[in-house]
């Protein structure tokens, strides 16, 4: 009788490729699932609002500041200097007195802690002026406000395009971020 002998392979299953290939698989989503999980822990959802109702609420009262900008036929138009220090504000409304100061909000789509205020003083009839840091960003959300909270206007602004932007009044709220 004779016996057939077939070749055992005598290297070892670590040295082989087809063990590390069936492996790579799960072990990329094992990875993957750890990165997500250490963003998720370290990050803070700041778009998420607990309290619903009470936002709701604002939101309204904030509308109530449109309106009176529409009743009061205001606009204006923002001019940032270069690198965004320097702003210069011409309000133009044709009904109520300009105040002496106003409320410029800076407000980043995205991150809040991006946000910035500034107030503008008078610096002549209907203009103001004001010295602001503006961090690098593609797409600024802009308000204007009086200092008591009576009207407002904003509008969106998009650095790379213009170094001016107009707000205007808008009986449906506008289209800023509501922070």
């Amino acid at each position: 009788m004779s016996q057939s002998t077939t070749p055992i392979s005598t290297v070892p299953w670590y040295r082989q490729r087809w063990p590390w290939l069936l492996m790579l698989g799960p072990m990329v989503v094992v990875v993957a699932g750890l990165t997500t999980a250490a963003v998720a822990v370290r990050t803070q959802d700041a778009l998420v609002n607990d309290d619903y109702y009470k936002r709701g609420k604002e939101i309204n009262a904030e509308l109530t500041r449109d309106n009176e900008a529409v009743r009061l036929k205001m606009g204006a138009q923002v001019m940032f200097g270069e690198g965004g220090r320097d702003v210069r504000v011409m309000l133009q409304s044709p009904v109520a007195a300009a105040p002496d100061k106003v409320r410029l909000l800076m407000l980043h789509p995205t991150l809040s802690d991006r946000d910035q205020q500034v107030e503008l003083v008078k610096s002549g009839e209907g203009f103001y002026t004001g010295k602001l840091t503006l961090p690098a960003a593609a797409h600024w959300f802009v308000r204007l406000e009086d200092i008591s909270g009576r009207w407002r206007l904003q509008s969106q602004w998009k650095p790379a395009e213009d170094n001016v932007v107009a707000l205007s009044a808008s009986a449906s709220g506008g289209q800023a971020a509501d922070n």
